[in-house]
């Protein structure tokens, strides 16, 4: 119970229904172990990412009244992807309070980003169901609109790999090509480190919890030679056979 009082405390709502959002912490592996408990928090994962969606598009519409349809797209999706989610977990400190089955647990389950993310909407999902709305929109916004800045001055909702794909197609007529580099970390945390080549030059690297994020970060490091080279200043490059 002092879990869920903390919960609350962190997510700013008040909340009547503890069971509900004991059922949003609760894991399929949990199930498999403690047959007193019959239900996991899948449906309200499934209602929390509807809830997340809206909250977060209407907010995109209200507040950019200017911005066109497929930067709001994307910004929604920088929002509301996986890793963004689970942080917002980690924020809310949720794995220390997330109940998964013990193999889960030590396999590094309550650090896995679709775990935390999935558990994530269902806490939202939760707190709709037990506040309303209006009480989760503010919940939800309180995490996302400092990420929205963050993400808006640092354009990483920019797909970076469109960018750089269309350039480098224009300019050589040769199309990317992303390798894994390393792969670093335990197994329940693994982050990838990603070169993005063109021909056998190395255009930049990136790192991320997942290839599609380290690619992104090597496609924006890789754009930052492209502002050089239009700017009329050298790049640096790196060749493969020197990686």
């Amino acid at each position: 119970m002092n879990d869920l009082l903390t919960l609350e405390e962190k997510l700013g709502v008040e909340v009547s229904d503890y069971a509900l959002l004991g059922t949003a912490l609760t894991h399929r592996s949990y199930l498999n172990e403690n047959l007193a408990v019959t239900e996991d928090n899948e449906r309200l994962e499934f209602l929390g990412d509807a809830v997340i969606d809206l909250i977060v598009a209407d907010y995109l519409y209200q507040t950019y009244p200017e911005m066109a349809e497929g930067e709001m797209t994307a910004l929604r999706s920088a929002l509301v992807r996986a890793e963004t989610l689970a942080d917002f977990a980690r924020q809310l400190d949720i794995p220390s309070v997330l109940r998964v089955g013990y193999g889960e647990g030590e396999s590094g389950g309550r650090e896995r980003t679709a775990t935390l993310c999935a558990t994530f909407e269902a806490v939202i999902g939760a707190v709709y169901l037990d506040a309303g709305l209006e009480v989760t929109r503010t919940a939800v916004l309180r995490l996302v609109q400092p990420t929205l800045t963050i993400i808006i001055e640092g354009a990483l909702h920019k797909d970076a790999r469109s960018e750089f794909q269309i350039w480098a197609q224009a300019q050589f007529n040769i199309t990317p090509r992303y390798v894994v580099a390393s792969i670093e970390g335990p197994d329940h945390a693994r982050e990838f480190v990603l070169e993005v080549r063109l021909d056998k030059q190395v255009w930049g690297h990136g790192r991320g919890r997942s290839k599609q994020t380290a690619a992104q970060a090597a496609a924006a490091e890789a754009l930052k030679l492209v502002d050089l080279i239009e700017s009329g200043l050298p790049p640096n490059f790196r060749d493969e056979a020197n990686a």
